[in-house]
This record gives C-alpha cells, sequence and structure tokens, in this order.
C-alpha cells in the first residue's frame, strides 16, 4: 500500500489529506472510515486474496488521523461528501465501489445519491439512517459542554464503560484519532442531518447494488426488516456491535468481498 499526502482547498479552507491506496486491474474500492477511526481500519485488505487486483483508496477524514484541516469547525458531513469527491477525481476513479462506517457511511450516503452513476455498490456498514442511529453523536446534546477537550475526556469515559463489543478498544484510541474541536461539528451535522434529511429514504432509492452490515448487538435495529424489503442485502456479523473491524474482522472483510464480486458479476452480465 502506498502512503502519501494531498494538498487541496475546499471553500476556501485548506486541508492535507493523509492517503493510503493501491493500484490494480480491478474496480476501485473506496473506504470511508468512521468517527474516531481512521484510514488503517482497512489496512488489512492487502491480507484478503479475494481482494487481490482492486484497486484501493483509503484515507483520513479532516479532523482525523494524520490528515490536517486548518479549521475544525467547518468539518461536517457535506463537508466531507466534498472531499470524498475531491479525492476520488484526484485518483481517476470514474467508477468504484465505496465502503462506509458509521460517519463514513453516511458521508458515502450523501456521495452515493449526489452521483449514483459512479458507484458500482455500496457497502453500508452501520452508516446512519434512522434517529435511532445517534447513540454516538447525540451525546454533543445530552451531555453538551463547551469545552472541547473536556467533552472529549467526557465521551471516552462514557464509551469506555460501555457494554457493547469492543467499546473499551475504540475509546482507548479515540484521542489520537481525531481532534477535539473537530467533534462537534462532526456529530451536530451527524445529528441534524439524521433527523431532518430522510436518510433512509435516500438509502432505498438509491439505483444501485446495496449492503447494510451490523453487529448482531443491533439486530433490534427497527428499519433491518425494510431495508430487506426493498432487496438491500443484510450481513449480520457475530460476536459485533458497532465496529466490525475490532470485533470480527474475517467475517467483515468475507462478506464485503462476497458481496463486491457478486456485484460485478451482475455488472459484467449487464
Amino acid at each position: 500500500m502506498k502512503e502519501e499526502f494531498i494538498d487541496f482547498e475546499v471553500g476556501g479552507t485548506t486541508l492535507r489529506i493523509a492517503t493510503m491506496t493501491r493500484e490494480g486491474q480491478r474496480a476501485p474500492i473506496v473506504f470511508l472510515h468512521g468517527f474516531g477511526s481512521t484510514k488503517e481500519d482497512y489496512a488489512d485488505i492487502a491480507r484478503y486474496p479475494q481482494f487481490d487486483d482492486h484497486s484501493v483508496i483509503a484515507f483520513d477524514a479532516p479532523g482525523c488521523g494524520e490528515s490536517e484541516c486548518t479549521d475544525l469547525s467547518v468539518i461536517s458531513i457535506p463537508f466531507l461528501q466534498q472531499v470524498a469527491e475531491r479525492i476520488v477525481i484526484h485518483f481517476g476513479a470514474s467508477k468504484f465501489h465505496i465502503v462506509g462506517h458509521s460517519m463514513g457511511g453516511l458521508t458515502a450516503l450523501l456521495l452515493a445519491h449526489s452521483k449514483p452513476s459512479t458507484v458500482l455498490s455500496f457497502t453500508n456498514i452501520e452508516g446512519n439512517l434512522h434517529p435511532e442511529d445517534c447513540f454516538l453523536s447525540r451525546q454533543i446534546i445530552e451531555h453538551t459542554d463547551d469545552d472541547p477537550e473536556q467533552f472529549m475526556a467526557s465521551f471516552v469515559a462514557r464509551t469506555r464503560r460501555a457494554s457493547g463489543y469492543s467499546c473499551g478498544l475504540f475509546a482507548s484510541s479515540l484521542p489520537y484519532k481525531v481532534r477535539a474541536g473537530a467533534v462537534a461539528p462532526i456529530f451536530r451535522s451527524m445529528v441534524k442531518l439524521t433527523d431532518h434529511g430522510e436518510l433512509l429514504d435516500k438509502f432505498l432509492e438509491l439505483p444501485l447494488l446495496r449492503m447494510f452490515m451490523y453487529g448482531d448487538d443491533n439486530r433490534s435495529l427497527s428499519y433491518l426488516g425494510c431495508l430487506q424489503n426493498h432487496d438491500v442485502q443484510l450481513a449480520e456479523i457475530q460476536r459485533c456491535g458497532h465496529f466490525p473491524m475490532y470485533a470480527n474482522p474475517l467475517s467483515m472483510w468475507n462478506h464485503i468481498g462476497g458481496f463486491i464480486e457478486r456485484t460485478e458479476v451482475g455488472v459484467l452480465n449487464e
């Protein structure tokens, strides 16, 4: 995998985006990580033979990982969508598979909805679709604090005590993976879009092959039956909550690989 930085501006804000890519002969797979995570969530794709020859594009969102942003306050899901669009253009990906987790799934949904002809398939890993999905981001309202550092410390402490799979692991790395000043604008944008953006309708309307992945801890999500009734493939990951890449990565990668393979067979047979 090749790592490099890409410099550009979005709306007057200067960005330096850390990327992780691989060239290949098969359709690119674009990965968008979740809140509090980084591009390295997907580095192990190189270890799974079913993805051989696929191009890979992953990057750290502004305010996360190694990426730099001159104004953290402007970060929102629509802003992250613009960044993702610039990245795929930079790497010449005119058509691609997209995989997005949580915040990245929401960003991928907006991208796919605005440019559906560019997306070959969409793997949505617990990306926000309904108000019940804001169990992390709504804390910016339920536990408001004007001090970004104090909110981050309290958020980490609450998440570390949570009983779900991988919550302790996720919480332990949060201070190193996301800037405290980016948390509030990201969370407020996620809550606003989830409550008022008609996200479930947008997902169901997409004219492309879709898979929704969720942990078995979350099999009570109210909209799973609706997704299935609209030809969305469901992938339940065993012994897992919100973070399949930490709790059960083998199952996650096998589901993604199988879905993309079936998608490409369908595309080739059109």
